[in-house]
């Protein structure tokens, strides 16, 4: 395993520890959890006005809806204009409610000719059972 998915892998973990959300935790005894990996290239003229789009989008979702556990965005340091997303919803609905939202169809809109390219990789946690032990030191 690349350092990178473990470091997806944690992610994944300690995010779906962090909540009471009954949701949330249906989806952890069941694994019923959507996880993806959202791998996209901007152009590069308008990677500036990308990310600040993409953070007040990706901000609203995690802090307004239920079902978004979480949407992490990151880009290579070598290569700020490959950006990549760890979203965890915590299941198929929290999903499709999401993709109506008012801030994911703003961003959607306002980035379109900005995105050069995008790719979505659907996942499954690995050792969903011990996702509640990840990162307790941090609390």
């Amino acid at each position: 395993m690349t350092k990178s998915n473990w470091v997806l892998l944690i992610i994944i973990l300690f995010l779906s520890s962090c909540t009471n959300n009954k949701q949330i935790q249906k989806s952890m005894e069941t694994n019923n959890f959507m996880i993806r990996i959202a791998e996209l290239e901007i152009e590069p003229i308008f990677i500036d006005e990308y990310i600040a789009i993409l953070k007040k989008e990706s901000e609203a979702s995690v802090r307004l809806e239920s079902g978004v556990i979480c949407i992490f965005p990151m880009f290579q340091t070598e290569n700020p204009n490959q950006i990549r997303l760890l979203e965890i919803y915590a299941d198929r609905d929290a999903y499709e409610a999401h993709l109506k939202t008012p801030h994911f169809l703003e961003y959607k809109t306002s980035t379109l000719e900005m995105v050069k390219s995008l790719r979505l990789i659907d996942m499954k946690a690995i050792d969903q059972g011990t996702m509640n032990q990840i990162f307790s030191k941090i609390k």
